[in-house]
């Protein structure tokens, strides 16, 4: 029963069983592990410990940041209110038409129903003006049938407003 013949082929079973192993080992090191292994870490989790003496970042200020505005930037922030404004003179749609908002007398678009909310806000759509609402609608302007929940960032509304400037 254990003659030479299946001694050899029981070894040739396990060298070839081995041979597999090392080479799908190999195969799979050779697609699966990263290139940039050894790389420095790309980021790090701040968890506040390390730097709790450091400066704190100093927040732009509304005229800073419009000062620095890009109307490109403030056309990508622009899809956020396509849906309910046009930018085109006299072309309402859920809200009322954008085109020469900066400097214009508030309430003043032409065939749009207000609420009448927007007297808190003040006479004109200065830029100032423009970035108190556009923070908090709701907020600044209790009452306003403007469902929006705000745009946070101070340089997304400096550039919203450079855009609608800019388009009009």
């Amino acid at each position: 029963m254990f003659d030479t013949m299946v001694i050899t082929k029981t070894v040739a079973a396990f060298c070839g069983a081995l041979l597999v192993f090392l080479l799908g080992n190999w195969a799979a090191s050779a697609l699966y592990v990263s290139q940039n292994a050894d790389a420095p870490q790309a980021y790090a989790i701040d968890t506040g410990e390390e730097d709790a003496d450091a400066e704190p970042e100093v927040e732009l200020t509304f005229e800073e940041a419009f000062e620095v505005a890009d109307a490109d930037a403030g056309s990508r922030v622009w899809s956020q209110c396509r849906a309910c404004h046009q930018l085109e003179a006299g072309n309402n749609g859920v809200g009322p038409y954008l085109h020469g908002v900066v400097d214009r007398p508030i309430g003043a678009a032409d065939g749009f129903n207000y609420s009448g909310a927007l007297a808190q806000v003040g006479e004109v759509w200065s830029p100032a003006n423009l970035n108190t609402f556009i923070a908090n609608p709701a907020g600044s302007a209790e009452g306003t049938s403007m469902s929006f929940r705000g745009i946070s960032d101070v340089q997304d509304r400096a550039n919203l407003i450079a855009y609608i400037q800019s388009q009009s």
